[in-house]
């Protein structure tokens, strides 16, 4: 049978070539939004996102530039890929170390896989990806609900080319999803690991964590500096069936991307952030609505304390800013305390709260998983 066959029986509806419904889980998966930057050098810790909603992981294993790439397969609707650069190698990673980049997802929004039940469901993941080593590379899966993983090699025939894996991943009837906004899944792309994560059997089917059992096989990508890896296309579903990409527009990645990380940077002199009343000569409140709920309550920060200020007062008088001090149930609306280490405010007077007298300003709200 068919692939558009096998579709048909299945009750989808095909129109060229796409499929309709929301299909994929995955969000930013054609890597357009990097609120970010474009472009990160020197890493070596974890904690760099090259796109929205991809988290580099690393530990002691070489020194990397991330970036949002040009570099696509040819002829499937893509303009940009995360691009990984060694700019420092790692020829023999020993112990705990470890390169690999991370996706994760809130456990309410897999409960279609029915997992921990007698009806789960497997895992379908699709993606391109462009290796500087052929042979075997690792995907896992990590259940930090119920501390359960599962990894799955692909194989690299061609290096440096574009290639797209399929991967049907086993359901799992052990350890139910939580119904929540918290991190229940970890998809995690390998790009190297010591002998610690490697020295074992891999673990293709779902259970408790062995290290030495989680990347059994994988390729060394950060054994030179001429070596870059990229990623793309990114595609997880509910099912035994992977099927073609899900292109949504940049608008509407963008706005699911905003859940997690939401960054206000000043376009001109002076942009207006919000209006509140002091409650002290130093001191004052002003509220901004963000463009969507986002996931949790936000750890906010601000480019400098200088850069914001009030508008009727000298420039220069503030001296430390919170960005997200308060906020509604919903997580759509906060509070900026603003701090004027000179007084200046009158209490109970309205104030209206701006970027100061350049675009250096920008405010970063962090809901990530």
């Amino acid at each position: 049978m068919t692939k558009a066959a096998e579709l048909a029986k299945m009750g989808e509806v095909i129109t060229n070539g796409q499929i309709g419904g929301r299909r994929n889980l995955i969000i930013n998966g054609a890597m357009q939004v990097a609120q970010r930057g474009t472009s990160f050098s020197g890493v070596t810790a974890s904690g760099t996102f090259p796109v929205d909603r991809f988290l580099f992981h690393v530990g002691s294993l070489g020194t990397w530039t991330l970036s949002q790439s040009t570099d696509v397969p040819t002829g499937q609707g893509f303009a940009k890929s995360i691009k990984c650069d060694v700019t420092t190698a790692d020829v023999s990673p020993t112990g705990t170390d470890y390169a690999r980049i991370d996706h994760r997802f809130e456990g309410q929004d897999l409960q279609a896989f029915c997992k921990g039940t007698s009806n789960a469901k497997q895992f379908a993941l699709s993606f391109y990806v462009k290796s500087p080593k052929t042979g075997t590379h690792i995907v896992e899966l990590q259940d930090a609900d119920n501390t359960r993983n599962i990894s799955k090699a692909y194989t690299v025939s061609s290096a440096n080319t574009w290639e797209k894996k399929e991967l049907i991943i086993d359901a799992d009837t052990t350890g139910a999803f939580d119904n929540d906004n918290a991190k229940s899944l970890t998809i995690a792309w390998w790009l190297s690991a010591g002998a610690d994560y490697k020295s074992g059997t891999l673990a293709t089917t779902w259970g408790s964590p062995t290290n030495a059992n989680r990347v059994v096989g994988q390729v060394n990508i950060a054994d030179s500096t001429s070596n870059d890896f990229y990623l793309t296309g990114v595609q997880l579903e509910v099912g035994e069936q992977v099927t073609p990409f899900e292109h949504r527009s940049y608008g509407e990645e963008r706005q699911l991307c905003y859940r997690y990380y939401y960054q206000m940077k000043a376009a001109t002199s002076f942009m207006k952030i919000g209006h509140g009343r002091a409650y002290s000569t130093t001191d004052t409140t002003a509220t901004y609505t963000v463009p969507v709920p986002m996931r949790a309550n936000p750890t906010g920060s601000v480019s400098a304390a200088s850069d914001v200020g009030t508008a009727g007062l000298s420039a220069g008088g503030t001296t430390s800013v919170n960005p997200a001090a308060e906020t509604m149930d919903d997580y759509s609306r906060f509070a900026i305390n603003v701090t004027r280490g000179g007084g200046g405010y009158s209490a109970g007077t309205i104030y209206q709260i701006e970027s100061d007298n350049n675009t250096n300003m920008t405010i970063k709200l962090y809901a990530e998983l």
